[in-house]
């Protein structure tokens, strides 16, 4: 597997968490993990914004992805709005993310808790090309439910 150098900075005051690891050998995603202060509770219905204590410096070309995990989503009903969330390549600030409790019970949000998938990946910038007409293919237009 391809593999690439990324700067971290952790957040003053986070130097006790660990940095975003990938939990099995072929896994796409590395957990990052909740920098609370204290604990915090997300009501049912309820959405907050929950610190991760890191900032990274990707290469040009690449985003990182920020995405919810599957087990708190199966078991609590925890996922994360604006999901994917995108950080570009030139972007210096903490990451955060936007955690939303549709589970029927509050969820605890603790210290060092394993809250989202980061998952990076390289990306294109486009030049558009503008036409009067596309090539035809055999799906044509057909889409929402066509397939």
């Amino acid at each position: 597997m391809e593999k690439i150098k990324v700067k971290l900075q952790k957040i003053s005051g986070n130097e006790d968490l660990p940095l975003p690891q990938y939990m099995t050998d072929q896994a796409a995603g590395m957990d990052i993990f909740a920098a609370v202060s204290e604990e915090e509770i997300i009501l049912s219905g309820q959405r907050k914004k929950i610190p991760t204590g890191i900032a990274i410096a990707l290469p040009e070309g690449y985003e990182a992805q920020i995405r919810p995990r599957s087990g708190l989503a199966l078991n609590n009903g925890i996922t994360l709005l604006n999901s994917p969330g995108t950080i570009d390549a030139d972007y210096r600030g903490e990451i955060a993310l936007i955690v939303i409790n549709h589970g029927k019970e509050p969820f605890v949000v603790k210290r060092g808790m394993r809250l989202a998938q980061m998952v990076v990946q390289k990306v294109f910038q486009v030049d558009w090309i503008e036409t009067s007409a596309l090539n035809d293919t055999s799906r044509g237009n057909g889409g929402f439910g066509h397939t």
